[in-house]
């Protein structure tokens, strides 16, 4: 089966059924069966490389992004059928892949990118065939972004790129890169910035990975050396770069909140609080009041975060943009997600201390998801700088006092 028989003109009854029809044709009856025994035995039976295998046939179905136009590989129908779509396929737990193209990328394309560039992008997004990262953060420009000294310069058609970018999540996995870039040291540092899509398979172009304290090393180091990008992937105005990443910067944060967003990466790390309640009952400390005081009031600060994150994807289903409101969550999640794998943590008792060193896969999930949590107030930017942009952007509060504002950043003072 191709993509399903459901336009911007079907019904939310007629979507239902179609998507009911689809599953039951193309999602395997094996995960189907373990998804409705819950999480553990869906992992059981479908691994990450058999669900990257299969995703092709979730692709072409268009409801990986179902409110996307036909031709960037969605099916163009409103909210309110995406949302029953969503309903629907919610308990067999398809999440989507390349999440920083699907999000990030495609953010600012829809907001600043040509149709020719939605075109050319967004299909082999949607198909996970081209992998995306995100070369923002540089070694003295992470909070403080917009002082980036990644140089581009131009070259006949195109832009000759040099600098050095961190912590790019999944660079070594990836074909494309987001990249903001300085185009003119003479303007103020928000200014004199632009938006390119950089090919990261092209000789300029080295990947490092930073092993994290999980073992794992999904973030990296990036650095370019006269890599080139034509002036045809330079998405928005010269020297905008900065009003463009604002669609981006929004879509992260989003992406990074937790439950509710949409994100469906699996890869953020950590349980739910609703794993909280079943892991209290299966380690026996279900029966202690103090503990199901602290599991529920997490379940609580849980729902509130999904409910948040659902009226922000509600705005960009609707096409707005979720703005500084996106921060909220961002900052929600930071501190609650953290807590919740703190607590799993604890629940879990001294199977949490040890395990066989000569066993890569012996961590418990639970260790492994509170290690991996330590880097939820950083990514999508700081817990500190979101704190900043609601308190200014939604609180209306002033800003800090900033004496370079205005001057050339060739002339600002940098680390």
């Amino acid at each position: 089966m191709t993509r399903l028989p459901i336009t911007e003109s079907t019904g939310v009854t007629e979507a239902v059924e179609a998507v009911e029809q689809w599953i039951a044709a193309e999602v395997p009856e094996s995960w189907r069966t373990a998804a409705a025994a819950g999480p553990k035995a869906l992992r059981a039976v479908r691994s990450p490389a058999d669900y990257e295998q299969w995703y092709p046939t979730f692709a072409r179905s268009g409801l990986v992004v179902p409110t996307w136009l036909p031709e960037y590989g969605g099916l163009g129908v409103g909210a309110e059928v995406a949302r029953a779509i969503e309903a629907a396929l919610g308990p067999l737990r398809l999440y989507r892949l390349n999440p920083l193209g699907l999000y990030n990328t495609a953010a600012a394309l829809f907001s600043h990118g040509s149709e020719e560039q939605r075109r050319r992008f967004l299909p082999p997004i949607v198909r996970n065939e081209e992998k995306w990262c995100q070369l923002f953060s540089e070694p003295g420009a992470g909070s403080d972004l917009a002082s980036l000294a990644t140089r581009a310069v131009r070259d006949g058609d195109g832009w000759v790129i040099t600098g050095q970018k961190v912590w790019t999540t999944w660079a070594n996995e990836a074909d494309f890169a987001i990249l903001l870039a300085r185009t003119d040291p003479e303007q103020p540092k928000h200014k004199g910035i632009t938006y390119f899509l950089l090919d990261m398979h092209q000789p300029g172009v080295q990947v490092r990975p930073l092993r994290q304290i999980t073992g794992e090393a999904e973030f990296n180091e990036v650095f370019i050396d006269g890599a080139r990008v034509p002036d045809a992937h330079r998405v928005g105005e010269l020297n905008d770069g900065w009003r463009v990443s604002a669609a981006t910067l929004s879509s992260e944060r989003q992406m990074v909140s937790g439950s509710g967003s949409g994100a469906g990466s699996g890869r953020m790390g950590g349980s739910s609080a609703a794993r909280l309640i079943s892991l209290a009952q299966e380690t026996g400390r279900w029966d202690d009041p103090v503990v199901r005081g602290k599991v529920m009031r997490l379940w609580a600060q849980e729902q509130v975060r999904a409910w948040t994150n659902a009226r922000v994807r509600a705005a960009l289903s609707a096409g707005q943009s979720p703005g500084a409101a996106s921060s909220i969550g961002k900052v929600h999640q930071a501190t609650l997600n953290q807590q919740i794998q703190d607590l799993m943590v604890d629940l879990l008792g001294t199977d949490a201390i040890a395990w066989p060193a000569d066993d890569p896969d012996a961590m418990p999930r639970e260790v492994h998801g509170m290690l991996r949590s330590l880097a939820n107030g950083t990514e999508g930017g700081t817990t500190d700088i979101n704190k900043n942009i609601l308190g200014e952007r939604v609180l209306g509060l002033p800003r800090e006092p900033d004496p370079w504002k205005g001057k050339p950043w060739k002339d600002i003072p940098r680390s």
